[in-house]
């Protein structure tokens, strides 16, 4: 995971987001939104190169467009989950595609769905939902 430097110069750990979009304007709005949010965000703009980062490091939470051209979505999260079984439950959905396909899909593995387009400040917080520790620290923030 990533680290930062906190004011008294501790390191501390970062979620790392893996962001999969085959637009590139989507890809840069959502990487530079999460890293303001505290978050390491790496970008990829093919199920390939999603697949070669998960191969090469670890990520806690994806960030998923159902249509990308090369690899689909579904077999993205599908292939992902097998060697990263956490992201069975920490990948977040994020479609213009309400086909019944894809409604099946998201239903079945029961993740979280954001509809395009959508505010930035939805998609942190659904990514803050799926990393617990900063969910808490949210809801302790709200209390």
């Amino acid at each position: 995971m990533g680290e930062s430097a906190n004011e008294s110069g501790m390191r501390q750990v970062r979620p790392r987001v893996l962001i999969v979009d085959d637009e590139p304007a989507i890809c840069k709005a959502l990487k530079v939104a999460l890293e303001r949010a505290g978050y390491e965000a790496i970008a990829a703009q093919s199920g390939d190169s999603a697949l070669t980062v998960l191969s090469l490091e670890p990520v806690d939470v994806l960030l998923l467009d159902l249509r990308i051209p090369d690899t689909r979505g579904d077999v993205v999260f599908e292939l992902a989950a097998a060697t990263h079984p956490h992201l069975r439950d920490h990948t977040l959905f994020m479609t213009g595609d309400l086909s019944d396909r894809a409604h099946k899909l998201i239903q079945s593995c029961h993740c979280p769905m954001l509809r395009k387009p959508f505010e930035l400040r939805e998609m942190i917080d659904a990514v803050d939902a799926l990393v617990p520790k900063r969910g808490r620290e949210a809801e302790d923030r709200s209390a």
